[in-house]
């Protein structure tokens, strides 16, 4: 954090609030631990696949939103006016290209059993080397995003308590309340505490939105301010900034939108029925939890002047400040700005955690050891649990790498998967060598160009604007193709 944020932004109470809202997580996971009908893997990772419309929507948008959306798209939006709107088109086709697969592997799921993403590639290709490759990309891509929200949430209640909790001890301690109510009830502690989650998020945004937006004068007065301060805010994007507007979505959608954590939501779903609903609520959530946080970025543009790209970050949590200032009795405004804030990143680690968990015992271990009892496999994915964790939290403070570095890996690794999930399900043809060399392309082209940038080569970051795990997926699905129609690998 920075000299912005070096004394306490919460009094007291603010951060025994905060304190007990953590631990009553816990509890949840108990009732999650008591709620249980049966040990076995689908009980646990899938809460017995009975997951009603309204807890699965709730679970699904938490996890969705992430710290990012409380922090990021403000900071974006400030930094960047215009294109930052493509924060809100991104989530838009993310829940667009859920309804071209999610349905119909729900359905798959109901019949064949499945519980990870890899259940499903075993069942379509029979390859068990395709299997195993998907499964450890998963892995280190939600591992990856488990590092990048650790980081963020250690930066905020190290900023939030005046260092009075580190860094180093916010990571630890809300990591372990996390794998406490994770490994207590599964599937069902995670949705659960997603649903308490996903209510303060969304509670909190619109709140939030609507008291500072006002406040300073609405759509008038912040377009006035812009054309004085900023002129240069509303300025069309040119035909390179449209070309990598254009890329950064396809990056995103694609990437989020084979997320493991969000298929297991899909086999979670009790129905069909109550998929479909929660999909077309989350249509939207983009307008009323991505649009509402980049306009207040474009109203701090307007309010506050010369932030620097690590300031601008704050720019959320500043004019909360700057209202507190002003107005009485509006500091609980900055409770609810960082108790969703944090909300946001658990409920996505979590998930993520939940995932990693399953994958590792149902497609690495319980391929190794088959006659293991669901006794046996679901210790072992308790126990996984804690290992990740564990190993996320050492990662997550030791590493050096920034936030969005991280979160660059995570998406490149995830849109060379997408071919194997997307035409998998569309396309009976499709052989599992043409996916394979498809994924093994993709992975070495989007790779050697991003080392290739960070060791210092003349190798741009994004070719032409283009992200390179999309150079990749192009390559990927030109193999795929070529492959599978011309039988180039017996």
């Amino acid at each position: 954090m920075n000299s912005m944020m070096s004394s306490p932004l919460l009094d007291g109470s603010g951060i025994i609030f905060l304190f007990l809202y953590l631990f009553s997580l816990i509890g949840i996971g108990l009732l999650g631990y008591f709620s249980k009908k049966e040990n076995s893997l689908g009980d646990f990772y899938l809460a017995g696949r009975g997951m009603g419309g309204f807890v699965l929507f709730l679970t699904l948008y938490a996890t969705q939103y992430s710290g990012n959306t409380m922090i990021g798209f403000s900071g974006r939006a400030y930094r960047e006016g215009f294109t930052a709107l493509v924060t809100v088109t991104f989530m838009c086709a993310i829940i667009g290209l859920y309804f071209m697969y999610a349905p119909k592997l729900h359905d798959l799921s109901k019949k064949h059993g499945f519980i990870t993403l890899g259940d499903f590639i075993s069942h379509r290709f029979k390859s068990f080397h395709l299997t195993l490759i998907i499964s450890l990309i998963s892995i280190v891509a939600l591992g990856n995003y488990i590092l990048t929200n650790l980081k963020a949430i250690g930066y905020i209640v190290e900023g939030v308590t005046g260092g009075q909790v580190s860094f180093v001890n916010a990571i630890i301690i809300l990591s372990i309340i996390m794998v406490i109510y994770e490994t207590l009830g599964g599937m069902r502690s995670v949705a659960w505490t997603d649903m308490l989650q996903g209510i303060l998020l969304l509670f909190g945004v619109v709140i939030i939105f609507i008291i500072i937006f006002f406040e300073y004068g609405g759509i008038n007065m912040v377009s006035s301010k812009l054309q004085l301060v900023r002129p240069d805010f509303w300025t069309p994007p040119n035909w390179n900034e449209k070309r990598l507007w254009l890329s950064t979505i396809l990056i995103v959608s694609i990437g989020v939108s084979v997320y493991p954590h969000a298929i297991q939501r899909i086999y979670s779903a009790k129905d069909s029925l109550a998929l479909r609903k929660s999909l077309q609520i989350m249509v939207f959530m983009p307008f009323v939890t991505t649009l509402f946080m980049v306009i207040v970025g474009i109203v701090g543009a307007s309010q506050i002047e010369g932030l620097n790209r690590i300031d601008s970050e704050q720019i959320s949590i500043l004019l909360l400040l700057d209202l507190a200032e002003k107005i009485t009795g509006i500091s609980w405004l900055l409770v609810l700005f960082l108790s969703a804030t944090i909300a946001a990143i658990m409920s996505t680690v979590d998930s993520a955690l939940l995932a990693i968990s399953s994958m590792v015992t149902q497609d690495l271990y319980g391929k190794a050891k088959p006659n293991s009892s669901q006794k046996h496999l679901l210790l072992f994915g308790k126990l996984t649990s804690w290992i990740i964790m564990f190993i996320a939290v050492v990662m997550a403070i030791k590493l050096p790498q920034t936030i969005w570095q991280l979160f660059q890996i995570k998406l490149e690794l995830l849109c060379q998967i997408a071919p194997a999930i997307f035409l998998g399900i569309h396309l009976k043809s499709l052989s599992s060598k043409s996916i394979l060399f498809g994924i093994y392309v993709g992975l070495i082209i989007s790779l050697s160009i991003m080392i290739g940038n960070w060791s210092g080569l003349s190798i741009p970051i994004k070719p032409f604007g283009i992200h390179a795990g999309l150079w990749g997926l192009i390559f990927n699905l030109l193999f795929v193709f070529g492959i599978n129609k011309y039988k180039i690998v017996k």
